[in-house]
């Protein structure tokens, strides 16, 4: 099954790396410098260098189950995408973050199908519980309970996913160091919703938090 990656490795070096060989050789004298990060979902059609056509060494990426970002909570807990905010802003001082959602997140869809069913009082069967997913997906719990969940899977799953996206730069600025270079202009955060159907990219308005079409204008 992993035949095509061992396949598509022998392109890149063959039809890539031979051809940027120096380009390489400066990316591993110098390390990695990029300005910008990008917290996106782990979803295999939403893959940032893809979408956004960056070479090597532009974007610092982090993608988990539903873009999430939890807040800030120093603890002894095991805190991965905390750990690579912390690197990216304070290492590698990156001056843009990009949360970037998507229509039809499985995560986000999960975590409709769980409120609804806690709503009507409906229990998990112990089969299809999740371990670690449930737990992880409640992060933007409280960002979708204001949503008519009845209407799901109507347009309230795209509301829900750009709800979350709301919620994760809440969830940012409750950084202290963040909110501080936010305040002093050092450091732009930025909420983006990719809508795959139709290859738009939406943004949120910071003056009324609102979705507007990116592109295409």
């Amino acid at each position: 099954m992993v035949k095509p990656l061992i396949n598509g490795f022998k392109k890149f070096r063959n039809n890539y790396f031979d051809k940027e060989r120096k380009f390489f050789n400066r990316l591993t004298k110098r390390g990695q410098k990029p300005k910008i990060m990008v917290i996106s979902c782990s979803d295999s059609r939403v893959d940032p260098a893809i979408l956004f056509n960056t070479r090597a060494g532009e974007l610092f990426v982090v993608r988990n189950v539903a873009n999430l970002v939890p807040p800030y909570e120093p603890d002894d807990g095991y805190h991965g995408v905390s750990a690579a905010i912390e690197f990216a802003v304070r290492d590698l001082k990156v001056k843009d973050i990009v949360i970037l959602g998507h229509a039809f997140c499985g995560g986000i869809e999960a975590l409709c199908n769980a409120c609804k069913n806690e709503i009507e009082g409906i229990q998990e069967s112990n089969e299809n519980k999740k371990e670690f997913i449930n737990s992880w997906i409640s992060i933007s719990k409280k960002a979708i309970l204001d949503l008519d969940l009845n209407d799901w899977h109507g347009p309230t799953q795209h509301l829900a996913e750009k709800a979350s996206i709301r919620n994760s730069l809440n969830n940012l600025m409750s950084f202290p160091w963040i909110s501080k270079l936010v305040s002093n202009n050092n450091l732009m955060l930025h909420g983006w919703w990719f809508d795959m159907e139709n290859a738009s990219l939406w943004s949120i308005n910071q003056k009324n938090n609102e979705f507007e079409r990116l592109i295409p204008k």
